[in-house]
C-alpha cells in the first residue's frame, strides 16, 4: 500500500496573482465556474470511452455513464462527481498544475507590460476551466481514482488556491473524480437546489451525458437522483432524423417563443473550420426588435457547452431578428469577448454565417414565396438597414428587397426589384420610386400624375429608414435608380414627346408669366417652370438630383439634426384651369396671393406641415369670399 501521508507542496509560481487575474479578467461570470466543471468531468467520460475500446476492463463492470451534483447546504458545500477516466497522483499534479508550468512567470512579467485584451488573449491559451471553482470557493477538495487501478490509489488533492496545495493517497472505491467546492459565505445563495440547476440548464442542458442532482421528495421523506440536463442536443442529429414537429418545439423551449418559427436552417461545416449551425426565423418580431442596440438571440457551443450570447459578434445587426446556435468544434472553452472580437475564425464565421443566412432567404422567396412574404412583412424594415451597413453583401440584399407599387393596388410591400424590371418599359433606363410618410400620402401624390398616365410604375417607399437606404442603392440590372420627387430631364422629355396636343415647346408666351411668380417667391424657391408632368394638380415642387429631398431633411430634423432651408423648383401646370386663371390677374396684390397660396399648397404636400397654417388659412379664405 502507498504511503498515506500528506504532503503539502508548493506552487512553482505565483498562482495567487494568476488567479487573481483569471477570475476578473477571463471569468467575469461567477456562474460559468459550473459549467468549467462539468465540461471537465463530460471529457473525461468521453477519454474513458474511447480507451476502453481497446480495455474493457476499464469499465469496472460499470458502463451506465453519469454526472451527479449534490448540495450540503449544513456544510456549506458543492460537490460534483462523475464516473470517467479518473487521475492518478501525477495526473493530479500535472493536470491542476497546468497553470504553474514553465511558462506562466513569462506570462506574468509581460502582463505588467501589457493591457487587459492582451491579457485575455494568452490566458485563453491555458488550461485554466477547474481554477474557476475559486471564484466561488474557499477551499476546493479533489478526490480521484484512475480506472484500472487498485482503491488504494484513490488521491485526495485540497487547495485554498493561495499559494500551496497538499496531496495524498486515500481509499477510493469508485473510479472517476469527485470535485468539492466549499463556498465563500458570499456566494451562500448557489446552495439553493433551483438556482445552480437553473444555472446547469443554461449552460450544460445539451451535454450528452445526463446531469443528476440530488434531489429530496419531501412527500415520500425520500432522496433520489434526478437527471436535470435534455442529454441530448438536437444539431448534432442527422437532419434526416429530426421531424418537423421536433424543430419547433426545441426552438419554443430554447428561445422562449410561443409561435412556430417560419423557416429554420440547419447546417454542418467540415474542414478547418468545423461548426454546426442551427438559425430560426420568428414568425413575431420582439417588442425592442426596432431598437438598434438591441441584439439577437444567438448562442455560441463548444462541444455541446454553452458559451455565451453572440449575436452582435457573428450576426450582423440588420439581421438581428434571426434566432440561432453555433456549436464549434475548435474554439476554446475558456474565451472571452475580446478574444472573440479578435479571433480570425470568429471573423470568418461571422462571413459564412451571414452568407448562409442571406442564400437561404433567396432560396425561400424563389421557393416559397408565401413564407419569404410572412418575413419580410415582420422583419423587411429591419434588412432595409443591410445595403447601408453590409457593402460586401449588398447585391444579395437588394435581391431581397420588397416595395409597394403604383402597379398594385394595396399598400402591401411585395414587388421585388427584378419583378420590376422585368414588367419596365422598352428603354426604360431608370427605376423609379417615391418617399412619402406613409402609403396614403404616396398612393396620393401630384409627383404619380403623369406616371399613371403614362403606364409607368413608381415603388412607392413609406418606411422611415426608406429615404436613408436609398443613399445607399445606386443600379440594378443596369438601371438608376431616380426619385421621382428630382427633377429628371429623361422623363420630362418623355412626356413632352407624347402629349403632341399640348404644345410647350415655345415657353417663350409663358417668360412673363413665370418671371411674375418668381418675383413674388424669389425667397422661397431656386427656379419655376412650366410642365406637362401634372394632371389634377395645378403645381408641384421637386428639389435637384443632387440637393437634399424633404424625406431626408424631416429625417434629420426627427434625430435632432439641423437642415439648412430647402430650395425648391417650382413647376405649374399648363392646363391646370387655376394657373390659367392666375395667368389672367393684373391686380398685383391678388396675383401675389394666388400665387403664395398654391405655393403653401405644393409645400404642405411636399412637407407635410406648414410653418404658418394660419397664415394659409387667410389667404383661403380671402380668395373664397372674393
Amino acid at each position: 500500500m502507498e504511503e498515506t501521508k500528506k504532503e503539502v507542496l508548493q506552487f512553482q509560481s505565483e498562482v495567487k496573482q494568476l488567479l487573481g487575474l483569471m477570475v476578473y479578467s477571463l471569468y467575469s461570470n461567477r456562474d460559468i465556474f459550473i459549467r468549467e466543471l462539468i465540461s471537465n468531468a463530460s471529457d473525461a467520460i468521453n477519454k474513458l470511452k474511447f480507451i476502453a475500446i481497446s480495455d474493457s476492463s476499464l469499465y469496472e463492470k460499470e458502463h451506465d455513464f453519469e454526472i451527479r451534483i449534490s448540495l450540503d447546504k449544513k456544510n456549506k458545500t458543492i460537490s460534483i462527481r462523475d464516473n470517467g477516466i479518473g487521475m492518478s497522483k501525477s495526473d493530479i499534479i500535472k493536470n491542476l498544475g497546468t497553470i504553474a508550468k514553465s511558462g506562466t512567470k513569462e506570462f506574468l512579467k509581460f502582463s505588467k507590460d501589457c493591457d487587459k485584451k492582451n491579457i485575455n488573449q494568452l490566458i485563453g491559451q491555458f488550461g485554466v476551466g477547474f481554477y474557476s471553482s475559486f471564484i466561488v470557493s474557499k477551499k476546493v477538495i479533489v478526490k480521484s481514482r484512475l480506472a484500472g487501478s487498485e482503491r488504494s490509489q484513490g488521491v485526495l488533492w485540497e487547495s485554498e488556491g493561495t499559494g500551496e496545495y497538499s496531496i495524498k493517497y486515500e481509499d477510493k472505491v469508485d473510479r472517476g473524480t469527485e470535485v468539492i467546492l466549499h463556498v465563500k459565505e458570499d456566494q451562500e445563495d448557489l446552495l439553493s437546489h433551483s438556482k445552480l440547476s437553473n444555472i446547469i440548464k443554461r449552460y450544460s442542458n445539451h451535454i450528452d451525458i445526463p446531469i443528476k442532482m440530488k434531489t429530496v421528495d419531501r412527500r415520500e421523506n425520500r432522496t433520489f437522483w434526478k437527471q436535470i440536463n435534455l442529454a441530448t442536443a438536437l444539431w448534432r442529429k442527422d437532419k434526416s432524423n429530426i421531424s418537423e414537429n421536433e424543430y419547433r418545439e426545441f426552438y419554443k423551449n430554447l428561445f422562449k417563443d410561443s409561435f412556430d418559427p417560419i423557416f429554420w436552417m440547419h447546417n454542418k461545416v467540415e474542414g478547418t473550420q468545423e461548426y454546426i449551425s442551427l438559425m430560426f426565423i420568428p414568425s413575431k418580431s420582439s417588442i425592442d426588435l426596432w431598437n438598434r442596440e438591441k441584439k439577437g438571440s444567438f448562442y455560441l457551443y463548444v462541444r455541446r457547452v454553452f458559451i455565451k450570447d453572440i449575436s452582435d459578434q457573428v450576426v450582423p445587426n440588420y439581421l438581428r431578428f434571426i434566432r440561432g446556435l453555433i456549436d464549434s468544434e475548435h474554439l476554446s472553452l475558456n474565451i472571452s469577448r475580446e478574444i472573440l472580437q479578435k479571433d480570425e475564425n470568429v471573423r470568418k464565421l461571422k462571413k459564412q454565417i451571414t452568407r448562409r443566412i442571406l442564400n437561404s432567404l433567396e432560396m425561400l422567396s424563389k421557393n416559397h414565396p408565401e413564407k419569404y412574404q410572412m418575413v419580410w412583412d415582420g422583419f423587411g424594415s429591419v434588412l432595409k438597414e443591410g445595403p447601408a451597413e453590409d457593402i460586401s453583401h449588398k447585391s444579395s440584399i437588394i435581391n431581397l428587397l420588397r416595395f409597394s407599387s403604383t402597379f398594385v393596388e394595396d399598400e402591401q410591400q411585395t414587388v421585388s426589384l427584378r419583378e420590376y424590371c422585368d414588367r419596365a418599359e422598352k428603354g426604360q433606363n431608370k427605376i423609379y420610386y417615391l418617399t412619402a410618410d406613409n402609403y396614403i400620402s404616396a398612393k396620393k401624390s401630384p409627383h404619380l400624375d403623369c406616371f399613371k398616365n403614362q403606364n409607368i410604375e413608381v415603388l412607392l417607399l413609406y418606411d422611415r429608414i426608406d429615404e436613408w437606404m436609398m443613399n445607399y442603392i445606386f443600379e440594378f440590372r443596369g438601371k438608376e435608380f431616380q426619385s421621382i420627387s428630382k427633377n429628371d430631364s429623361f422623363l420630362e422629355d418623355t412626356v413632352t414627346q407624347r402629349k403632341n396636343d399640348i404644345i410647350i415647346s415655345d415657353e417663350k408666351i409663358f417668360q412673363p408669366f413665370l418671371k411674375r411668380v418668381k418675383m413674388v417667391l424669389e425667397k422661397d424657391i431656386k427656379d419655376v417652370h412650366m410642365t406637362c408632368r401634372l394632371e389634377k394638380y395645378p403645381c408641384v415642387l421637386k428639389t435637384d438630383k443632387n440637393e437634399m429631398s424633404s424625406q431626408m431633411a424631416k429625417l434629420f430634423s426627427s434625430v435632432g439634426q439641423s437642415v439648412p432651408p430647402i430650395k425648391y423648383d417650382f413647376f405649374l401646370n399648363r392646363s391646370h384651369p387655376i394657373i390659367n386663371k392666375i395667368m389672367k390677374i393684373e391686380d398685383e396684390n391678388l396675383f401675389s396671393r394666388w400665387v403664395k397660396t398654391i405655393f403653401s399648397q405644393a409645400l404642405l404636400i411636399e412637407q407635410g406641415y406648414l410653418k404658418d397654417v394660419n397664415q394659409f388659412i387667410i389667404d383661403i379664405n380671402q380668395l373664397l369670399s372674393s
